[in-house]
């Protein structure tokens, strides 16, 4: 999601309640600049925070920068993927308490290129995007726009990448990062077998690492598209190793899209492999590579939602040949102003194609009532509404129609922004109910996160009290009961928008009802 909200989580969820190379080929070789000469690290350094040496043991450290006292390694192998569509850190909570996003992404991968000086190769597991339509293809374009300027060497595919349109994916694959690199893949084909390797041989300072990835069978089944053709991941292996092998890398590298048992028994069938990068696992990847058994190949977890990487460094060391470090995205490191302007170009986009061109187009509520807006709640309800115009919801639209993080892009024309952020629509679906919001000028009665999306819409009630139309006294009282939300149930109503990326918080246990009785109504 691309999530951006100034207002503190705690206001937001009263208000709610209120308002109740040739790849053409099977391999491609990619050959970058030696290590350039540098000054001898000084002293005995020790591994960093949260990270894990060559012998698999942990290692203790501060919290603040997990590579802070490595030695710079021959080659960095830097790792990403789970990015899920969240372009941006999710959340109301503040960027101080979000993690992840293309711009901090960025940003730590010029760190340690310009700034440390080290060697990089970057890699993706894979699964950029989630949904269909035109906003996920507009996602992806740009995400993968951004790992070819970062310089990504390989790039897996996700099942919900290989559900976009053929021709967007044939676009994207047949186009390689400057330099070589890009899509591979040991057992998918997007039409053409011949627009992507079966794997990659990067070569770095001497030291040559073949990289490929596999859709394990339970990421298959996900998959219906004539265009796609899968193999069985152990059909295709035994060759693929077999091959890089034979071009001489000393290190091999699987990118796997499965679960966790899947990528450990590929770990266990295919023990050349020195690292598994695996979408496997739920919450936030150990801070530990996996090893199973002792000596096989580590597995490293990415983590989900983009909000983590992972760096591995090779080293020329008999005692400590690799470390492993986990790094939190989070606000220590700053937006990369280039990733920020294609963000707000991408917002511009949006804006363009409108709902139609995004292929958003209303649908019926389920009670079959159309939405008629807060100020339609006031005459009878003035006391509530009294509270809720005071609460972050009414002024939940002004967030993003001015918002004062992220260099002030403006995000009211992106449907998983506006979804919360006015009165009308499916929270968590991305598209207008009938008669819900539609625009700033065609719908100013719809701005904000009113009443009607905890109460429900408003036409037959309000129509009814009016005395339109033939409602009886039985009708009446049946309207205004359909309207009532009771506060055993609000709690499920608020967590439609306040998940765990908006409103930590909220989570807590007896969170609930601390804020309902500041806002009783």
């Amino acid at each position: 999601m691309s999530h951006d909200c100034r207002l503190p989580a705690q206001l937001i969820c009263l208000a709610l309640l209120a308002g109740c190379s040739n790849s053409a080929t099977d391999q491609q070789t990619v050959v970058q600049r030696p290590l350039a000469d540098a000054a001898k690290d000084g002293g005995q350094q020790q591994p960093a925070a949260g990270s894990v040496d060559g012998t698999g043991q942990q290692l203790d450290h501060g919290p603040q920068d997990p590579l802070a006292d490595w030695p710079r390694p021959r080659v960095a192998i830097v790792v990403s993927g789970r990015q899920y569509g969240y372009l941006e850190p999710c959340g109301c909570t503040g960027l101080d308490y979000q993690k992840g996003g293309l711009a901090r992404k960025n940003e730590f991968l010029r760190q340690l290129r310009e700034e440390r000086k080290w060697q990089l190769l970057p890699v993706d597991v894979g699964n950029q995007v989630r949904r269909f339509g035109r906003q996920p293809e507009l996602k992806f374009q740009l995400t993968i726009d951004g790992f070819r300027k970062a310089g990504y060497r390989a790039i897996g595919l996700g099942p919900d990448d290989l559900r976009l349109p053929a021709g967007e994916l044939v676009a994207s694959i047949a186009e390689e990062t400057p330099g070589g690199g890009g899509f591979v893949s040991a057992n998918v084909t997007v039409i053409d077998r011949d627009l992507m390797p079966r794997f990659r041989v990067v070569e770095v300072d001497g030291q040559r690492i073949g990289i490929t990835s596999v859709l394990a069978t339970s990421r298959q089944a996900r998959v219906l598209a004539d265009d796609v053709i899968m193999q069985p991941a152990s059909e295709v292996l035994p060759q693929v190793v077999e091959q890089m092998q034979a071009a001489n890398c000393q290190t091999l590298i699987l990118l796997v899209q499965g679960s966790l048992d899947e990528t450990r028994k590929l770990a266990g069938s295919f023990p050349a492999f020195s690292f598994l990068l695996t979408a496997g696992g739920a919450g936030d990847p150990p801070k530990l590579a996996e090893q199973l058994p002792a000596d096989g190949p580590r597995i490293i977890q990415v983590g989900p939602k983009g909000m983590f990487m992972g760096v591995i460094g090779l080293y020329d060391d008999a005692t400590t040949p690799w470390r492993y470090a986990r790094i939190d995205l989070d606000s220590r490191y700053p937006d990369s102003a280039q990733v920020l302007e294609q963000l707000r170009l991408y917002q511009q986009e949006l804006e363009r194609a409108g709902l139609e061109g995004l292929g958003l187009r209303p649908g019926p509520h389920p009670s079959g009532a159309t939405f008629v807006g807060s100020e339609a709640c006031a005459s009878c309800h003035a006391e509530q509404h009294e509270i809720w115009s005071a609460t972050g919801h009414a002024r939940a639209t002004e967030s993003l129609v001015q918002p004062v993080e992220r260099a002030d892009i403006p995000r009211h024309f992106d449907p998983e922004c506006i979804s919360c952020h006015v009165t009308g629509w499916h929270p968590s679906k991305y598209y207008p109910y009938e008669g819900g919001y539609l625009s700033l000028t065609e719908s100013p009665h719809l701005l904000g996160n009113g009443c009607e999306n905890c109460h429900g819409p408003g036409s037959r009630h309000v129509a009814a009290e009016a005395g339109a139309g033939a409602a009886g006294e039985i009708e009446l009282l049946a309207f205004r009961k359909a309207m009532k939300l009771d506060l055993a149930k609000a709690e499920n109503t608020c967590l439609t928008c306040h998940d765990i990326d908006n409103s930590p918080d909220f989570h807590d246990k007896g969170a609930f009802l601390e804020y309902w009785e500041q806002i009783k109504h």
